[in-house]
């Protein structure tokens, strides 16, 4: 199967994923096989709260949706088009997915089958519906896809290579056991971003959407934000407070109570507007409903800090000339090339 094909049958899957989009599911009887695939799909959407209550209708249609945005015959020719795909060696690669978000592991999925290997993917419970009908609709659209696709919920045997993406602690067991193979181990990581005090209104809000999204679940959501001594939080909780409808999920405002109690009862100073809490901490990872925060009084030694902790850090959110960030607002975003870690996925898949 070339990789012209393979390029071509994922085009198709994103011109399918484009009829579920936040703002409505809309058919489109011009879409590749929407016959078979389009009332499994439009069902699963809506039972995927009842399987996992953090994925909300809304979240997975944006999953959805920004995925049918990516998979264009421009994008994907440009994302592979510094690679040479066309004499890869078929192996077999292992991926085990993350669960924290909606298709979190479609990534990995579609570098190991855009790169031309056999995929053998180890789902998390939160979240292994989606890519077995994925996984279904391609082999229809591309039937070459037959038998280059399996899942499994026993432990990886017979396999080349590891994909795997989990906690600090279960790293240390793929290590252990995955150790001798190529791999990829992913740890975690949490983003954060830079605020000077002269963002606009505009600015703060977009940033909501890094730290909301997904309910802030995602290494690519923003957990802690970096001040300056004397910062104004009012204008940051005026900006987020459209997102104040996480309050209507009960998943979230469990948590939010629970961490509040928590925090109180260890006397922590917290400051909040009833949906959010700001707790100045060292930490990069701030639980459920908490956004950690930190003053810095020099930049440069921040930025020097922030590189030097690179390893714990996914995005950095802000504007600067010498560290490479994303805007405000764009965390949830990225794009092929931008791979989980700076680990370049396809290279690695490449030279096995």
């Amino acid at each position: 199967m070339t990789v012209e094909k393979r390029i071509e049958a994922f085009v198709k899957l994103g011109k399918f994923l484009s009829q579920f989009q936040p703002e409505g599911i809309k058919r489109n009887d011009e879409v590749t096989m929407n016959d078979m695939f389009f009332d499994p799909f439009n069902l699963q959407v809506k039972r995927a709260s009842e399987f996992n209550g953090w994925f909300t209708k809304e979240n997975v249609l944006i999953a959805f949706s920004k995925w049918a945005k990516i998979l264009t015959y421009n994008n994907l020719n440009k994302w592979v088009s510094s690679y040479d795909l066309n004499n890869i060696h078929k192996k077999k690669v292992g991926v085990i997915m993350a669960g924290n978000i909606p298709l979190v592991g479609f990534h990995d999925f579609l570098v190991v089958l855009i790169a031309g290997h056999e995929l053998i993917a180890k789902q998390s419970s939160s979240d292994s519906y989606f890519l077995p009908l994925i996984a279904k609709y391609l082999e229809y659209v591309a039937p070459e896809f037959k038998g280059q696709i399996s899942f499994t919920e026993e432990r990886l045997t017979e396999f080349d290579a590891v994909i795997a993406t989990g906690s600090n602690n279960t790293a240390r067991y793929f290590d252990y056991y995955f150790g001798k193979y190529p791999s990829i181990i992913r740890r975690n990581r949490n983003s954060v971003a830079i605020l000077t005090g002269e963002e606009s209104q505009e600015d703060l809000k977009n940033l909501g959407e890094d730290i909301f999204r997904y309910f802030g679940l995602g290494c690519r959501s923003v957990s802690k934000i970096f001040v300056p001594r004397a910062y104004d939080f009012d204008q940051l909780f005026s900006a987020v407070y459209e997102y104040k409808d996480v309050l209507n999920y009960d998943k979230y405002i469990n948590n939010y109570d629970y961490n509040k109690a928590v925090y109180l009862m260890s006397q922590f100073k917290l400051l909040e507007n009833g949906f959010l809490m700001l707790k100045e901490d060292q930490s990069y990872a701030s639980p459920i409903a908490t956004l950690f925060f930190e003053y810095y009084d020099d930049r440069a030694a921040l930025e020097q800090k922030l590189a030097e902790d690179k390893e714990s850090i996914q995005c950095l959110v802000g504007k600067s000339d010498q560290l490479k960030m994303i805007p405000f607002g764009e965390t949830q975003n990225p794009q092929l090339w931008d791979y989980a870690d700076d680990v370049d996925t396809l290279s690695f898949l490449e030279k096995l």
